[in-house]
């Protein structure tokens, strides 16, 4: 009775690493939205990566860029949750579906705060940019989706981060490249976005793992009591 209802969704073996990139990536998060609070122009680093411009890509590239961007979308971001849950209930891994759903709201939640906290713009008032939500919100998904890869297969510490930091990387640098080509966002503002999903999908796995196990734990001594 003192077994899971499912493996950890953040394997121990990943941990340390994760936790101590985690930390470094919310320093990161922290030092751009100081470096850039209340600002309305690119900075010198934006301005040395690429020109920002309201059409600096064009077909076919364009449709690649919006596809991407749908992704990001209410109505996209919706579907891609919806099937990534789906899929983690079909593998019979409801721990891994709660850290889906709590992980995009936490973080979504989290660089909206941010947005709001710093206050950079883009394209004239109102248009809050940093950190970038698509950003966080697409390299969190592919941060929990490697998560549970990772603990579906077994895999160690090494090929287990490498999986996890791929994934983040390769959904952060898709997402990332489409908002800065349509002009949705400065380069720094994605990588703020990166972060913060870097930053908070390790401390949200590391709780729902913490949680589950006290239930388990609770649901075990409420079953011994009853058998006395």
């Amino acid at each position: 009775m003192t077994g899971r209802p499912g493996p950890a969704v953040l394997s121990p073996s990943l941990r340390p690493w994760l936790g101590l990139i985690a930390v470094l990536a919310a320093l990161v998060v922290v030092v751009l939205g100081v470096m850039y609070a209340g600002h309305s122009e690119p900075g010198r680093v934006d301005r040395w990566l690429v020109s920002p411009t309201a059409d600096s890509v064009r077909p076919p590239w364009r449709g690649v860029a919006l596809f991407w961007d749908f992704l990001g979308n209410p109505a996209g971001s919706v579907m891609l949750v919806v099937a990534v849950v789906g899929g983690c209930l079909l593998l019979r891994s409801p721990r891994a579906a709660v850290l889906v759903i709590v992980g995009v709201v936490v973080t979504v939640g989290t660089a909206t705060l941010l947005k709001h906290l710093v206050g950079r713009t883009i394209h004239g008032p109102g248009n809050l940019s940093y950190p970038s939500g698509h950003t966080a919100f697409l390299t969190a998904l592919a941060l929990m989706v490697a998560l549970l890869a990772t603990g579906r297969f077994g895999l160690g510490r090494t090929a287990g981060t490498s999986l996890v930091l791929g994934a983040a990387l390769v959904a952060g640098a898709a997402m990332g490249w489409a908002q800065v080509a349509l002009g949705a966002h400065y380069p720094t503002d994605v990588l703020g976005g990166w972060c913060t999903a870097l930053a908070v999908i390790p401390a949200t796995a590391w709780l729902v793992d913490r949680t589950a196990d006290r239930l388990v734990d609770r649901m075990a001594d409420a079953g011994r009591l009853e058998r006395r």
